[in-house]
């Protein structure tokens, strides 16, 4: 580093693209950051969506070797983002998500924990506006948060209730310079045609629009904050293991019921489900007694009433062993390890893990086999209850048919665990040490 950098072990990040917002708010920390001897980094993502984006990059890398050598402390990151947006996915949407897996890789690469962004309150009030155009609810209005932890990173906005001209008049005053970006004015992307066709009527007409938005994007978030602390208390009476229990959830309130489905659908299912799914459920579920609704990668199901939500496969860990199963599903395996055992052509795979108390003896799961269910196979619950036929306790414990066909685990000619039921209590009364504990992950 320059003479101006610092020796001390305190680092931040700020996300830098080149604009005036983003260079004032480098600039800014850089100057109070180094008297307490802060490293500063500034992270800028490459996008490869405009012919300058070359430019850019240098621009902002030559701007702050510029700085340092004035005796600022401030180290230059860069990273250039790789392929498109899916089919079917906004350009926006891409280099948005994109823009913030990149942003995250290179804070964790300089060591930095908290990364600053550049958004003021102007671009609170759009993003207000363009979320109400889209119907969004609570979460869409409260817009973009100023404290957020994701990635491992604490995101910071510190200048979200700034107005645009603060901005300016800093940049100004210490003579900054910023590149242009010409998509701000492109109208294929809505948020250039709020800003360039609308906002300016807008605020003609409403001179504090700004400030009204800007305050309906806090009362939304707190609307948001209580309505996910509600559904978070109700889903711990609703739930039964991953799945809804139906009357229960009946028993709610029309309000409390849409906000608790929306809180187990954001568990259930991947990111991106859309709202319309909710809208359904709410309209159908409630005279549903054998149902299924396609939801991405998953599909709803309706069971014993409860609402489940089923997905085709499992995507093991890095760290997962692969044991491939011959053609007739039978396959001789050794459990006595901890780890993750991927065991196809079943969908799903064993985990072990190391017990003080209760499992089975791991000495006896060193010779195991997995069989497919025959029929006419006996599994006892309880000690002291007598065993029974795998169809009896899958129906008593409300197993769906669908979670029936996992592998069973047999050691020594003896049934020892059944997915969907657990340790057969004769395996569980065997004496020996170490113990391990078995899960089957579907």
């Amino acid at each position: 580093m320059d003479a101006g950098a610092p020796t001390g072990g305190l680092h931040l990040a700020v996300a830098v693209s080149g604009g005036i917002d983003s260079t004032a708010l480098l600039h800014a920390c850089a100057r109070l950051a180094t008297p307490l001897g802060v490293q500063v980094h500034a992270l800028h993502v490459h996008h490869g969506l405009q012919p300058e984006a070359d430019s850019w990059l240098a621009g902002v890398a030559a701007q702050c070797r510029r700085w340092a050598r004035r005796g600022l402390a401030i180290e230059f990151h860069e990273q250039r983002l790789r392929g498109g947006p899916a089919r079917g996915e906004s350009i926006e949407a891409w280099a948005r998500r994109e823009r913030y897996r990149a942003l995250a890789a290179m804070a964790h690469a300089a060591g930095c924990s908290v990364v600053l962004l550049a958004q003021h309150r102007r671009d609170q009030a759009e993003t207000v506006l363009l979320q109400a155009l889209r119907g969004a609810g609570s979460a869409g209005l409260a817009a973009m948060p100023a404290r957020r932890e994701r990635d491992g990173i604490v995101w910071l906005r510190p200048w979200l209730e700034q107005p645009r001209a603060a901005i300016e008049a800093y940049a100004r005053r210490w003579r900054l310079r910023a590149v242009l970006d010409p998509s701000n004015a492109d109208p294929r992307f809505a948020r250039s045609r709020l800003r360039t066709q609308v906002w300016p009527a807008l605020q003609a007409a409403f001179p504090e629009a700004e400030v009204a938005l800007a305050a309906v994007a806090r009362r939304a978030a707190l609307a948001r904050a209580l309505e996910h602390e509600v559904a978070t208390q109700d889903l711990r009476a609703l739930c039964d293991g991953d799945a809804l229990r139906i009357p229960a959830w009946l028993e709610l309130s029309p309000a409390r019921r849409a906000a608790a489905l929306h809180a187990w659908l954001a568990r259930a299912l991947a990111p991106g489900w859309p709202m319309s799914l909710l809208h359904r459920l709410l309209q159908e579920l409630p005279g549903a007694t054998q149902a299924r609704w396609p939801a991405g990668d998953a599909e709803l199901r309706v069971y014993r009433g409860r609402l489940i939500a089923v997905r085709p496969s499992a995507n093991a860990s890095a760290s997962t062993h692969t044991i491939v199963a011959p053609s007739d599903r039978m396959r001789s395996i050794d459990l006595s390890q901890p780890g993750d055992y991927e065991v196809p052509p079943w969908v799903g795979r064993w985990r072990v893990e190391h017990v003080h108390e209760g499992g089975v003896p791991a000495a006896r799961l060193r010779d195991c086999e997995l069989r497919p269910r025959r029929g006419g196979e006996q599994f006892q619950r309880h000690p002291q209850g007598p065993p029974r036929r795998l169809k009896k306790q899958f129906q008593e414990l409300g197993v769906p048919p669908w979670e029936r066909n996992a592998p069973l685990l047999w050691a020594q000619g003896q049934l020892v665990f059944v997915p969907g039921l657990g340790l057969d209590a004769r395996a569980q009364a065997l004496p020996g040490a170490p113990r391990v504990r078995l899960h089957w992950l579907p």
